[in-house]
């Protein structure tokens, strides 16, 4: 899942059985063509967060981002709580979930897919917010960090 401060760019779902690699590229693209085509008078740069994933890091994905011109935030290293999987969107998805049973891959499509329009306009904006906030205080410690 792909957002910014407006809400959800982009959802794509790895088939099952596959696994995220550095060629597993197609969806930086896709993501892309999305931004253009969602935000067609974006002139700014486009800043792109991602943890240090060994297929996140690949040659092939590093590339990529810089072949579409993203500059790529640094994730601080041993820093968990900035992990994307664990911030802002996905702990109450996680608990939106909880306990439900899918009879097929686009049921439990359809389910996630649901929930987002219903978060609150801020909320996107918010995440993006206290994410660069926790993100400036790993980068630009004054001593050790520790969240608390």
């Amino acid at each position: 899942m792909f957002w910014d401060p407006e809400g959800i760019l982009f959802f794509d779902y790895l088939e099952k059985g596959k696994t995220i690699t550095g060629e597993y590229s197609i969806p930086l693209t896709r993501l892309d063509e999305k931004i253009r085509e969602k935000k067609p008078g974006l002139q700014k740069k486009n800043i792109f967060y991602q943890d240090n994933a060994s297929a996140h890091k690949n040659v092939l994905a590093m590339g990529k981002l810089g072949d579409l011109h993203y500059e790529l935030l640094e994730h601080p290293p041993h820093s968990p709580d900035l992990a994307s999987s664990d911030f802002c969107l996905f702990p109450k998805l996680k608990l939106f979930l909880a306990g439900q049973r899918f009879s097929s891959n686009q049921e439990a499509i359809a389910a996630v897919e649901g929930y987002f329009p219903d978060l609150m306009k801020n909320h996107y904006k918010d995440g993006i917010m206290a994410l660069e906030h926790l993100w400036n205080k790993c980068i630009n410690p004054m001593g050790d960090y520790v969240e608390k």
